[in-house]
């Protein structure tokens, strides 16, 4: 199975998609803008994951699942040294601290994660390796694939809608003057909202705050199905081809946000 090519041409749903039909055995690597990710399968079933420079080792995944405390990780992480992950579910098992259970369930939800993570990666290119295996010192899972195929599909529509509502990320973002109701901004709203400003190119706003295509899409979707935003050209064409983060000038900045908030307290 000689799998090799460009996001573009073929999503992460449809390679699950072809290696769950194939019930293949290997590792998918994925080249993404900032990012390499390795997705391990064992006859078409999800393996292992890992992405980036993450810590996907049992002690961290513990951690994030809650199953281990702050002082638990600590030290475990000072005194296990070069014990394998397989080594240390054992030892952590049979001191009482989580099961058998625990410790699966934390793997598939991280590994899950990974590959939902892996659903908005649009740019990019992949590889298929039959050789390479899930690492030996990792506990490995065997997770089917179908409900993340089909989770998959369901944002790949999302996706094409999206890309329909918001063509280009290089146009501009500016506040409209229509009355707002119940206005009630998410974190990452906030995050998107701050950098709001006719200079800025949406692609610039997402660099910035750390979001991907669809992230800032989604985002600035609900923006304008608010009445919040509407989408306009960049203020000059040298800005839109500009590789700096959206202005930093703090005084505009505040003078947009002060806009919103005024206008929200006169609700």
């Amino acid at each position: 199975m000689a799998l090799r090519g460009n996001l573009r041409d073929f999503t992460i749903t449809q390679l699950l998609n072809l290696i769950n039909l194939a019930q293949k055995t290997g590792t998918l690597i994925v080249d993404g803008p900032t990012e390499q990710a390795h997705v391990s399968f064992r006859d078409g079933k999800l393996a292992y994951a890992r992405i980036g420079k993450e810590d996907g080792g049992l002690a961290s995944v513990l951690h994030k699942g809650n199953k281990l405390n702050a002082n638990q990780y600590r030290t475990i992480s000072e005194r296990a040294g070069n014990i394998s992950d397989k080594e240390l579910g054992l030892l952590l098992i049979n001191a009482g601290y989580v099961s058998q259970e625990d410790i699966l369930l934390n793997l598939q939800t991280y590994f899950t994660d990974i590959i939902r993570r892996l659903f908005t990666w649009v740019e990019g290119f992949f590889r298929f390796e039959a050789e390479l295996l899930a690492p030996e010192d990792r506990i490995n899972v065997r997770l089917d694939l179908e409900n993340l195929i089909i989770e998959g599909s369901r944002q790949l529509r999302e996706w094409e809608q999206l890309q329909d509502e918001i063509p280009s990320l290089d146009l501009a973002l500016k506040f409209t003057e229509r009355p707002m109701n119940n206005l009630n901004l998410s974190v990452e709203e906030w995050r998107v909202v701050k950098f709001i400003d006719p200079k800025n190119s949406m692609k610039q706003i997402a660099a910035t705050a750390r979001l991907n295509d669809l992230e800032i899409r989604r985002i600035v979707y609900g923006l304008i199905q608010a009445g919040l935003v509407e989408m306009i050209r960049p203020q000059s064409a040298q800005n839109q081809n500009s590789k700096n983060y959206p202005t930093k000038d703090k005084e505009e900045q505040k003078n947009l946000i002060n806009k919103l908030i005024g206008r929200i307290q006169k609700l």
